[in-house]
């Protein structure tokens, strides 16, 4: 018995969750595609129902993995007033540092995606894109500033998950905090 389209596409947006999640968490090494398959309850032999190869999966899944970070990210600022001391602060945070696999996906995957193919580089661009084009929206369109602040908070919480010392890591993520906030009073000011 075959399966509807309506089940095919529930099954692949399963399988591509699941794989963005399992990037977010272990990077792209971390996809085994019998492994992924058999967590949405399909064998692998349905995998090319879904994928054109294993590439076409690692691109998908990267782009599922970040547009996930990038929607709970706006969820999180849309719970509370907007500003760009609570953006930094839900960003830059402990809870976000230990949880790779919910968080923003650039932070996790930015050193894995650096020695993938151009298209894989070509999707986070875009996604980066966004998260400057984001920020300079709290920063009166500051593009220098926005360029500054993305690559510290990425750099903060990326430096972080590999410090195995939390209080180092803390106090990091507390200066990045403390100094990217300085951008907005420089702004008041003006």
């Amino acid at each position: 018995m075959g399966y509807s389209q309506a089940q095919k596409e529930k099954h692949r947006d399963q399988i591509l969750s699941n794989a963005g999640e399992q990037l977010r968490q272990g990077g792209f090494s971390a996809i085994n595609v019998v492994s992924l398959m058999k967590s949405v309850g399909l064998t692998h032999g349905g995998f090319y129902g879904h994928f054109d190869n294993k590439e076409d999966l690692l691109d998908q899944a990267l782009e599922r993995a970040l547009s996930e970070g990038r929607l709970t990210a706006k969820l999180a600022a849309s719970n509370k007033k907007r500003s760009f001391a609570r953006y930094v602060g839900s960003y830059v945070s402990t809870k976000h540092r230990d949880l790779p696999g919910t968080g923003c996906a650039i932070p996790a995957l930015v050193s894995d995606v650096s020695r993938r193919p151009e298209a894989s580089r070509e999707i986070m661009q875009a996604h980066i894109d966004d998260f400057i084009d984001t920020v300079a929206d709290y920063l009166d369109d500051d593009r220098e500033k926005a360029n500054v602040a993305v690559a510290a908070m990425v750099g903060a919480l990326a430096l972080s998950r590999v410090m195995t010392d939390d209080s180092k890591a803390a106090a990091l993520l507390k200066a990045t905090k403390a100094h990217l906030l300085t951008f907005e009073d420089d702004i008041d000011d003006a």
